[in-house]
């Protein structure tokens, strides 16, 4: 009876082991957000009316896409930016959560004249960075773009939609 009673607990132990194995992970890839062209923009030197840039932009309008900006994706081409347009004229501030690359965010008021900027906003950082005035438009571009061009309060901007 002993014998029968050790070989029933070994054969139900191997069950139990062999039914605990670990469940293979599933990894779930998702495909990269890619820039997609939705007009131009020009920035011309307020002096001069000499053009500092033009690029290709992407626009957000609605509130998905205002809200989720440049997240999740892992950079831009040096000749793109983002467009955000806003319904109101305030003072609108926004932060780096979920965007994995640092950028220089353009404030732009309703006349499309540059109001402020903040350069090298940290990727992830969560810490509200305001336009300070009033603003209609923001423009995110790469960090460093903004002393590239030698950007200024009061330059001007104009953008088309495609």
């Amino acid at each position: 009876m002993k014998k029968i009673n050790l070989s029933f607990f070994l054969f139900f132990f191997l069950a139990i082991l062999i039914s605990c194995k670990e469940e293979t992970k599933k990894v779930v890839k998702t495909k990269p957000i890619v820039f997609t062209k939705e007009g131009i923009l020009t920035i011309y030197k307020a002096e001069k009316d000499s053009i500092l840039t033009q690029m290709d932009i992407e626009i957000a309008e609605s509130d998905y896409e205002t809200q989720t900006g440049l997240m999740y994706r892992e950079g831009m081409k040096e000749n793109q930016g983002m467009l955000f347009i806003f319904p109101d004229v305030a003072v609108h501030s926004f932060y780096m959560k979920n965007t994995e690359f640092p950028l220089d965010i353009i404030y732009i008021d309703e006349n499309l004249r540059i109001a402020s900027f903040q350069e090298n906003a940290k990727p992830f950082n969560e810490e509200g960075l305001s336009s300070l005035v009033p603003v209609k438009y923001v423009l995110e571009v790469n960090a460093g773009l903004a002393e590239k061009w030698i950007l200024e309060v009061g330059d001007k901007v104009e953008y088309s939609k495609q």
